[in-house]
């Protein structure tokens, strides 16, 4: 594979057949006997984050060090960015000093696609902006494929700041690829224009009567204007609520990137519900990123 096609930059362009070989990859590394193999021994990735993250960065070092790789990381407040060096050029530089791949997560939209244009290394989208979050959307079909056996004919509902969500728009391009249905849910302040005409906006009480509901986390560092309103007032009109939650199909699964606002968009009770995959979506996301970052550096 050319280092370009080794890089995963997002899911809207990937194709269905490569999306079910990560799945596929990824279910046998969840079964691997061992913890760590060395199956990419000898190897040097970088976690590059210009974006905080805990989840992600953590996953992602797990899933290199399983693999045998050896990681460096790079957060961008300690860092020569804070004085003033470029994104591309901090990728240079860890490029030039004999990195073989790069995780990277950043704010900018288009950043990460002008990079990987030059850069000679593979790069994994960790996040970027409210484009996309590739991993986070496999692990979810992952979480899905295990649960219902199979993900073609699922109703799936992402319910919350469509807008600013990039795990939104992964699974929108990768569930529909695999034949699920997706609708929206969400207050007129926060639906994604640029998203009109692929998923049908549904009323709440319609939404949760899907196979999988998924909620997303209200970003409170992107409302700065007060876009969201109040949290309790959200809760009400777009929180799963235990009330909503008995109304939900007794099939149905409840998910969450995480991390969580308790009590906002999700009562707390329900986080460890029966019906909620939200730690076991954390723990899938070992297995994705080892296959993801596997197919980068075969």
């Amino acid at each position: 594979m050319k280092v370009k096609s080794r890089s995963l930059l997002g899911l809207r362009n990937l194709d269905s057949e490569e999306i079910v070989s990560i799945l596929d990859r990824a279910a046998y590394w969840e079964a691997f006997p061992t913890k760590q193999t060395d199956v990419l021994n000898g190897t040097f990735i970088a976690n590059m984050f210009f974006e905080n993250s805990t989840r992600t960065r953590f996953s992602f070092e797990m899933a290199q060090k399983r693999l045998g790789a050896q990681v460096m990381n790079f957060a961008a407040a300690a860092s020569s960015v804070q004085k003033g060096e470029s994104i591309y050029d901090t990728v240079r530089t860890l490029e030039s000093t004999g990195v073989d791949a790069g995780v990277i997560r950043l704010k900018p939209i288009g950043v990460l696609a002008e990079l990987a244009e030059t850069i000679k290394m593979p790069l994994i989208n960790a996040g970027d902006g409210n484009n996309e979050h590739p991993t986070q959307a496999l692990l979810d079909l992952y979480t899905m494929r295990k649960h219902f056996g199979e993900i073609r004919g699922l109703t799936v509902s992402i319910i919350g700041d469509i807008n600013h969500s990039r795990v939104a728009r992964s699974n929108l391009w990768a569930l529909t690829k695999l034949g699920a249905k997706v609708q929206f849910c969400a207050p007129d302040s926060m639906k994604a224009p640029d998203l009109e005409g692929y998923a049908p906006y549904v009323p709440m009480e319609e939404a949760i009567r899907a196979d999988v509901v998924m909620m997303l986390r209200v970003q409170l560092e992107r409302h700065e204007q007060g876009l969201m309103g109040q949290a309790e007032e959200y809760r009400e009109g777009y929180g799963l609520t235990v009330e909503r939650m008995r109304r939900m199909a007794d099939h149905a699964i409840i998910m969450h990137p995480a991390p969580v606002n308790r009590d906002v968009e999700i009562d707390s009770v329900l986080v460890e519900h029966e019906k909620s995959k939200i730690f076991e979506q954390m723990s899938n996301g070992v297995p994705i990123r080892m296959a993801v970052v596997e197919r980068a550096l075969s």
